[in-house]
């Protein structure tokens, strides 16, 4: 058999750690160091397997990325959106990566169009960029932006004038955020610390200076900062904040010389962000229920005895949001894990919910930079609507569609149905379910299907539409997105039932879920692939540790899988503010929860699914070794013949590659690995 049809061999060298009395042996500890050639040899091993073993599919990876590509509108433009005296804009032009940013003065059809950033020209000659921040000053001369050219979502700040086009020079490193002030002169930017990649220090550059200037750094590695502007323009607000708790301070944005003021002081599991609106702060904040109330306070006395309550705390709708204009306050809201946006008129306080057709989606307010409005734009989008962007009478309701995602070639929504369903968790939790299918599809358990999951940090996993998704759809797959705890779809609440101690439940509800799907006889039970990405690889890791039988196929992507190693190092990024999430294993019960699930310590020896495991070598938030660790480990310990796949980005980060077109042929290979494994590949697109 050629070399290339073999799995990679690796060299064992164990460490030994001991934790709260046990011993774990660790045999594969030594990738993560990177300067070994060892390392790299291994990773390009790994992807010549991977390819070798993928290549009775090229033909159908071939199919699929064209499949994909034709549905795409290459050459295209954005809604424009009005701020001052510009309208501004991105468009993509066919056979290019990325996308051009450029405004015109007055209107669309007056001026000529002014190119603020061509990406496609700064990633020349580079394997990845991804932009960062990108703020115009506020009379529309200056723009700050910051790239990512390696990613490791290490952002390096620079200053264009574009009143002449032309580069200032100004680099600074590691910024994550950042924000003019009133003056045009003055921007203010937060930069991260190199090792910790922990946003901790805010400092103000003054065009034409010598030297910047330190405002403040935090000291606690829970926290983290960031800097931002008021919709009003009128405060800059620097906020501070951990997985549980935060506070902020302001600035008037023309005085930026001024000192920074302190509003409500932090206190330990109270979270709260600011808006302005006149004399008045708005806060949403959580210090009398877990879903967040609104309130107001004087702009000058800021106390929790002058906060006065606008919206209740209501124990079933959180308050993810909220947005002041001139004349409204605007607040997104999710209630029985669906979007909501509400419209509060501040004159009167009256107030009423945009309604939306579809049972599943996502309403979200878009590009709104104006203050004094009477229309606001709207983004909505479900698993069969295109993404849309609206215009809305805030005092008439009526929408006006401004653009559609054109899909190419002609899609017809009332082919597919979209469904929510509840699974019923061991405890008797109802897990949501949403689904989208072929309308064709019958549902007498002979269907394939691909469920997503992830559940953390407490965000809601997105029900939004896909062209690309159609490539399975129309090929009889139906698609699935478990809602399991640790999410955001239930408030607050249900982050709280699927983190630290109780982790274990995002776990269990996914089986639950995956139980649902074929017990109510929707899908095959031997046609069942899952797919999870960063927390939501650990998911997958975690589920098939636990019932590896269940599943045909798994796709994990950028893995969080060596939970118990890496949140026992301190030094790597992100580590110490992840404790309130996963827990801090130096203490022996929050060790205990870990070592219950961490994918990396509980392999065994047993028959494991067809899988396809992939990591970037620049990935900051998961590093490469976790999944290559695990890989190697289940190499040893898999008795099945099933494909076990490795595939490093060797130019990329968490995200996977930047261009489009690169990031479709990924898509591609892993939606041709599924297919197959699923058993949905005509036998003239396998060689």
């Amino acid at each position: 058999m050629p070399d290339s049809l073999l799995p990679p061999s690796l060299e064992r060298r164990p460490e030994t750690h001991l934790r709260h009395g046990e011993s774990l042996v660790d045999e594969y500890a030594w990738l993560r160091e990177k300067s070994d050639p060892a390392v790299l040899a291994y990773l390009e091993a790994e992807n010549a397997y991977a390819a070798s073993v993928l290549s009775p599919t090229e033909a159908l990876q071939e199919q699929l990325y064209h499949e994909m590509l034709g549905r795409i509108k290459e050459t295209d433009l954005s809604v424009p959106v009005r701020r001052g005296a510009y309208w501004y804009y991105s468009r993509t032009e066919e056979g290019k990566q990325y996308q051009t940013h450029c405004r015109r003065h007055g209107s669309m059809a007056a001026g000529p169009e002014e190119v603020l950033l061509d990406l496609n020209l700064l990633a020349e000659g580079k394997p990845f960029l991804a932009l960062g921040d990108f703020a115009i000053s506020d009379d529309g001369s200056l723009l700050a932006y910051s790239l990512d050219e390696t990613g490791y979502r290490q952002y390096t700040l620079r200053v264009k004038d574009l009143s002449a086009d032309q580069d200032l020079g100004i680099r600074r490193e590691r910024v994550t955020s950042v924000s003019w002030a009133a003056d045009g002169r003055s921007l203010f930017y937060v930069v991260e610390d190199a090792d910790t990649k922990r946003s901790h220090q805010l400092w103000h550059l003054t065009l034409g200076s010598d030297a910047d200037g330190l405002v403040t750094e935090e000291a606690d590695e829970a926290f983290s900062l960031s800097i931002g502007r008021t919709r009003s323009r009128e405060w800059l607000v620097l906020q501070r904040g951990s997985h549980t708790t935060s506070d902020a301070e302001v600035l008037l944005a023309n005085e930026p010389a001024s000192a920074w003021r302190p509003l409500l002081p932090r206190v330990a599991d109270v979270e709260y962000d600011v808006e302005h609106h006149g004399n008045h702060f708005y806060l949403r904040i959580n210090d009398s229920g877990r879903n967040f109330r609104l309130v107001r306070a004087p702009i000058h006395d800021v106390r929790a005895d002058t906060l006065v309550e606008v919206i209740p705390h209501r124990p079933t709708v959180m308050l993810e949001n909220h947005d002041c204009f001139a004349e409204h306050l605007i607040t997104s809201e999710r209630e029985s894990g669906v979007t909501q946006l509400a419209v509060h008129r501040l004159s009167d306080g009256s107030q009423h919910r945009i309604a939306f057709p579809e049972p599943v989606f996502e309403a979200y307010l878009h590009a709104n930079p104006e203050w004094q409005l009477t229309t606001i734009r709207l983004g909505y989008q479900s698993l069969v609507t295109p993404a849309s962007v609206y215009d809305y009478d805030l005092e008439t309701r009526e929408r006006v569609l401004l653009k559609q995602q054109e899909v190419v070639g002609g899609y017809d929504p009332a082919r597919f149905v979209s469904e929510r369903l509840e699974a019923v968790a061991k405890d008797g939790t109802l897990v949501p379910i949403s689904l989208v299918r072929l309308a064709t599809v019958e549902m007498d358990g002979t269907a394939p299907c691909l469920l997503h999951g992830y559940g953390a940090y407490g965000y809601p996993y997105p029900v939004t539409f896909s062209s690309g998704r159609l490539s399975l759809l129309e090929r009889g797959v139906v698609v699935a997105f478990a809602h399991v705890r640790g999410g955001g779809e239930l408030g607050k609440s249900w982050h709280d039932a699927g983190r630290m101690a109780q982790k274990m439940n995002s776990f269990t509800d996914f089986i639950a879920a995956a139980d649902h799907l074929i017990e109510s006889g929707r899908v095959a039970g031997d046609r069942l692939a899952i797919e999870g990405g960063s927390a939501g690889g650990l998911l997958m890791g975690a589920v098939v540790n636990l019932a590896p039988s269940r599943f045909a196929a798994v796709l994990s992507q950028v893995p969080f899988v060596d939970v118990l190693n890496t949140m026992s190092d301190a030094t790597l990024p992100l580590t110490v503010g992840e404790y309130e999430e996963w827990g801090n294993p130096n203490l022996s019960e929050e060790y205990a929860w870990m070592r219950a699930y961490c994918p990396y310590t509980n392999v065994v020896s047993g028959a494991y699914p067809a899988m396809l495991v992939r990591t970037s070598l620049n990935d900051s938030q998961v590093m490469y070794w976790e999944p290559a660790k695990y890989v190697a480990r289940l190499r040893t310990l898999a008795t099945s013949a099933a494909p076990l796949l490795f595939i490093t980005n060797l130019g990329a980060g968490h995200g996977g590659a930047s261009g489009r077109y690169d990031r479709l042929r990924e898509i591609a290979t892993d939606y041709a690995f599924l297919l197959s494994a699923l058993r949905v590949v005509p036998e003239s697109l396998l060689a």
